[in-house]
């Protein structure tokens, strides 16, 4: 068997997308999606979000919202 194969462009391509998304899934699934969040205080996860500097203020505010329209959220002081 050749030490070397060659693929056109194109299919390198498109086998390095599918590597990327199975390494984010992977990543994703590492996480424990049942675990409670560390806090419950709607204010401070918003902070988090938009310290992060990934989302921009209409995303932040439909979380917000989200979040204050959570069952599981209600109830809770938002601080």
């Amino acid at each position: 068997m050749p030490a070397k194969i060659a693929i056109s462009k194109t299919e390198y391509q498109r086998l390095r997308q599918i590597a990327q998304r199975y390494e984010m899934l992977r990543r994703v699934f590492e996480v424990n999606f049942f675990e409670e969040p560390p806090t419950k205080n709607i204010k401070q996860i918003a902070r988090e979000f938009k310290a992060s500097g990934l989302y921009n203020e209409n995303f932040l505010k439909s979380l917000e919202r989200g979040l204050k329209d959570s069952a599981y959220f209600s109830g809770e002081s938002t601080g």
